[in-house]
């Protein structure tokens, strides 16, 4: 499992943080950080990405979506799990 993951961290370089969400339970921003088998530090690229512009919905600005979602996402919900994250593994 974790060669599989690593395989997809590499690829997610390349293509986008969309490549993590395949064949995962990855479908909203608490399923990133509820997610053993991800790093700290992956969890929080993964979120950066999907917070940026590149996934803004067309014509609503404050919802994300990363392909392979079933839905948007509002970037408060991304934003609140990015603080989250920060709150429970900052040193």
């Amino acid at each position: 499992m974790k060669d599989i993951l690593q395989t997809m961290l590499d690829s997610a370089i390349a293509h986008g943080p969309s490549v993590l969400l395949e064949g995962n339970q990855l479908r909203r921003p608490i399923d990133v950080l509820n997610a053993p088998a991800l790093a700290t530090d992956d969890k929080r690229a993964i979120l950066a990405a999907w917070a940026s512009d590149r996934y803004a919905v067309h014509s609503k600005p404050p919802l994300r979506q990363l392909p392979g979602t079933p839905e948007p996402v509002s970037i408060d919900e991304i934003q609140s799990v990015l603080t989250e994250i920060d709150r429970r593994y900052s040193y």
